[in-house]
């Protein structure tokens, strides 16, 4: 069945989506990486992809910005598609100056003040976890791979720019006792959580407020390769 959002239909999607935020890194990725790739949806230019990695079946999918995008995308995917695993493969702002511009960084927990879960399902929680065997599986091909893999806290926010009353950098950092920062990841594992699903969120650090060091767009569309070999890797083996 399509949606108001995706035109794809039962079955077009693996079990297993990879979701940057950039529907221009979905179609890198699918053009790079995936053998016969389809384009399944693209409904307001949300590309979404199904191919092939080394044999196995592998979706790749926008999620679009900010939490009630990835929100919306995620859920059709797990109640309406059949998908059983999303490991959103994005880009985050470093806090630490441990986290180092292209470094890669696995989420273990995702920290916000967004009402975004409690409005959707009513948790009230400030830090939603991701599947643990996701994670696992992550780290191992990590580990595999050669790949360093930091364990991050990752602070989601509702907003990209905020007003200054509202802390500096350093202040929201200590309050949220996060490592970095991005937009999506705690919507996806409340949504994972509430659906009964896996979720996982693989992050480049794309620029650092520690050492203003920072990407341009267009290498964050194609430059993220290591992350999205992590994965591809991980995808095929769950």
């Amino acid at each position: 069945m399509a949606t108001p959002h995706n035109s794809a239909q039962v079955g077009d999607f693996a079990k297993t989506v990879l979701m940057p935020g950039d529907p221009l890194r979905a179609k890198f990725i699918a053009e790079t990486f995936l053998t016969d790739a389809k384009l399944v949806t693209s409904v307001r230019n949300i590309y979404g992809y199904t191919g092939t990695y080394k044999g196995v079946p592998v979706s790749v999918m926008a999620s679009g910005m900010g939490m009630p995008s990835i929100g919306i995308y995620s859920y059709e995917l797990y109640n309406f598609y059949g998908v059983e695993n999303i490991i959103r493969i994005g880009s985050a702002g470093s806090y630490r100056d441990w986290l180092n511009v292209m470094d890669v960084t696995l989420a273990e927990s995702a920290v916000s003040r967004s009402s975004f879960a409690k409005v959707q399902g009513g948790c009230t929680d400030m830090a939603i976890k991701p599947s643990q065997e996701l994670n696992d599986v992550i780290r191992q091909k990590a580990e595999e791979l050669g790949i360093e893999c930091k364990m991050s806290i990752v602070h989601s926010s509702d907003v990209f720019y905020s007003d200054p009353s509202q802390g500096s950098w350093e202040e929201i950092a200590e309050a949220t006792k996060s490592d970095c920062v991005e937009m999506e990841s705690f919507a996806l594992f409340h949504n994972a959580n509430m659906c009964g699903k896996k979720a996982a969120c693989l992050l480049t650090i794309s620029d650092s407020f520690v050492n203003h060091v920072e990407l341009t767009a267009e290498e964050r569309q194609n430059s993220f390769t290591e992350m999205m070999k992590l994965a591809l890797e991980s995808a095929i083996a769950l």
